[in-house]
């Protein structure tokens, strides 16, 4: 994505040179010959340097004041440039808010040189130091400006998934490979007219055109799938899955990393602002995401009729599978004063569902018949509990043997009934989202 610069000046001579100093790939120069137009670009395209001469009528204090004011939340740098060498009229002006003084006649070399030390400082300003990327602020910046531009583009809002659970697992270093990794592969395959830029710490905006914004998704889900597994340990890729430690005792099973992309275009969409088009990237992202690997969706044309959208019904019903019946009342009871629908089963047997449970606690039963643990794969296999959490209570210390069978959380017994309570806080959250 080029800089912006705005030139402020009704000179057309000398603006054209300047123009003509400055304008390179990385730099666009934008004219304005009166103030009012000048004022429409800046919010349209929020320049990262604006040069004010001291060609108009108003004074260049009173100039730079209002540019700044206007210009507050987006903080570009402005160059004023004057006639007047006078020692009081450069104070004047920088305490305006000019962050440079420049007098005119200016030496052209002199003058190319300082507009790029600025450019490149203020660039430098928005790189996020671990990945070299544009931060999130320029990245919003970047849409604004293709908004106002009447051209056809592309936008892909890219994230890494289960990136949080990989952190946990293998350390901020490794998953700091992990995104300078894929980072590395998203900036080979995009050229000098492409933008890429970072949301989040493990999300990310590419801004191309449409003709090659879905064969550019394909290619990095497919790459993304391709090394994602040189980045654990040969024991974690056997079992197939991670253990995160919830507490001193229990684990948690997490699934590996995948990347999810939505991408959308003006092809059958007009936007007005930054805000619609990251609401509908996130639509469509959130569509494309599955629970264990890599997917992109293309927003299309809408084809359906009205009132078609189903809002989702929070669901807070639990399953309790627990022979123990004192344990099972305690639960019941406990779970029903935290605003939770239970349903207790004092027996190990596969019940008809009427209502998909969000979440379903099993007791493992003793070693020797695991009638718990077969419960839980039973129930995984279930296509309509696929995304069911379920947490595992066991008298049974293997972790891997109970996270083998699909359960999402080992919970060693005893276990304190608040620890219960915030796990299960967390997977009803999980499950709603």
């Amino acid at each position: 994505m080029q800089a912006v610069t705005l030139i402020i000046d009704k000179r057309l001579e000398l603006s054209t040179k300047y123009k003509r100093l400055l304008e390179s790939i990385s730099n666009k120069v934008i004219i304005s010959k009166d103030i009012i137009s000048a004022l429409k670009i800046i919010q349209d395209k929020e320049p990262d340097l604006i040069i004010i001469s001291d060609s108009f009528d108003n004074d260049l204090s009173d100039f730079c004041k209002q540019v700044r004011a206007l210009t507050y939340n987006m903080r570009p740098i402005i160059i004023a440039m004057s006639k007047s060498a006078d020692f009081s009229d450069r104070i004047n002006v920088l305490n305006s808010g000019a962050d440079d003084f420049l007098s005119e006649p200016v030496n052209p070399e002199e003058f190319k040189v300082r507009i790029q030390a600025h450019l490149r400082r203020e660039f430098e300003s928005t790189i996020e130091p671990k990945l070299m990327l544009p931060n999130r602020n320029y990245s919003i910046r970047a849409i604004k400006r293709t908004l106002s531009d009447d051209i056809d583009w592309a936008m892909l809002y890219i994230s890494i998934e289960n990136f949080t659970s990989y952190k946990e697992a293998y350390t901020e270093l490794a998953s700091d490979k992990l995104l300078q990794t894929y980072c590395a592969i998203i900036q080979s395959s995009l050229d000098e007219n492409d933008y890429v830029g970072q949301l989040n710490e493990n999300e990310f905006l590419i801004i191309t055109n449409p003709i090659k914004a879905e064969k550019l998704a394909q290619f990095l889900t497919f790459v993304f799938d391709s090394v994602a597994t040189k980045f654990y340990a040969e024991h974690d890729l056997d079992r197939g899955y991670m253990i995160l430690q919830g507490d001193e005792f229990a684990g948690r099973r997490a699934n590996f990393v995948h990347t999810t992309i939505g991408v959308t275009s003006n092809e059958f969409k007009q936007f007005k602002d930054p805000t619609s088009v990251l609401a509908n990237l996130q639509h469509i992202h959130h569509m494309a995401n599955l629970p264990t690997k890599s997917n992109y969706l293309v927003d299309r044309p809408k084809i359906t009729g009205e009132n078609c959208v189903c809002e989702k019904e929070y669901n807070n019903k639990i399953m309790i599978f627990e022979t123990d019946e004192a344990l099972s009342t305690l639960l019941n009871t406990i779970l029903n004063l935290q605003g939770y629908e239970t349903q207790v089963f004092n027996e190990y047997s596969l019940p008809e569902v009427d209502k998909i449970p969000a979440l379903i606690i099993i007791d493992a039963g003793d070693l020797e018949s695991k009638n718990g643990l077969n419960l839980c794969y039973g129930l995984k296999q279930h296509k309509e509990l696929q995304n069911t959490k379920i947490i595992v209570t066991s008298i049974i210390h293997d972790k891997e043997l109970v996270l083998n069978t699909g359960a999402d959380l080992y919970l060693p017994k005893p276990y304190e009934i608040s620890s219960l309570i915030k796990w299960v806080d967390n997977f009803m959250k999980e499950f709603n989202n």
